[in-house]
């Protein structure tokens, strides 16, 4: 038999959450029900799976993830959605959900879940922390060394990045210098594996000069 799972079910009307309890109970799971996020906060669950429906997450999957990184609650994310369009689905995974299920929830349906969180659950939240992680590092970066982050993922060399920004080489080891040190990174591979870890989409159009350029050009000097 599956070990038993806590479900945290979050949103929806009263209804659709007493039918989704009473099925977790009958399948001999727990379950805790939350009208809204201010429920959920207050109680801060330290283990199991949310359950979310679409109300609270209607602002997207990312959105409603960062609220929860933001309180301290980093347990699986599965979006329920009445929705059986694909792409609702793709949206929903891509966002940081763990898995996405249809209602009205089925047995089959809520079998699979579980097993599926009991192989993978421990897994996706360290991702989920790493990737917090590593935008919130990111985030300190000036323009500049965002951009010679960036590139360097492309796998440019120093001097490949400098035609490309029309700077100089030494300003680019300078902003490359403040780039690793903000980042805590010892070396080129770890800054590129936190802008991996980021999932940071590359913006390849060329930006203006600007004061970081100046400030590394004095430190040049």
């Amino acid at each position: 038999m599956t070990k038993p799972c806590k479900l945290h079910i979050l949103g929806g009307d009263s209804r659709l959450r007493a039918e989704q309890a009473r099925l977790a109970f009958a399948m001999g799971h727990h379950a805790e029900i939350y009208a809204d996020l201010a429920e959920l906060f207050d109680a801060s669950p330290e283990e199991g799976i949310i359950l979310a429906c679409d109300d609270v997450a209607e602002d997207g999957m990312a959105a409603l993830l960062e609220q929860l990184n933001d309180n301290g609650i980093w347990l699986p994310v599965v979006a329920a959605s009445h929705s059986s369009d694909v792409y609702d689905a793709v949206e929903a995974i891509r966002g940081g959900a763990f898995d996405y299920l249809c209602l009205p929830l089925t047995p089959e349906a809520l079998g699979r879940l579980i097993d599926h969180a009991m192989a993978e659950a421990a897994r996706h939240n360290e991702a989920r922390r790493r990737l917090v992680e590593a935008r919130k590092r990111i985030g300190s970066l000036s323009k500049r060394e965002r951009e010679v982050l960036d590139w360097l993922t492309e796998g440019c060399s120093n001097k490949a990045i400098a035609r490309t920004l029309a700077i100089s080489p030494r300003t680019v080891e300078i902003h490359r210098s403040n780039m690793m040190a903000k980042l805590g990174a010892s070396h080129a591979a770890e800054a590129v594996r936190l802008r991996l870890e980021a999932d940071l989409q590359h913006d390849s159009a060329p930006i203006d000069p600007d004061e970081d350029d100046y400030v590394a050009s004095q430190g040049a000097g």
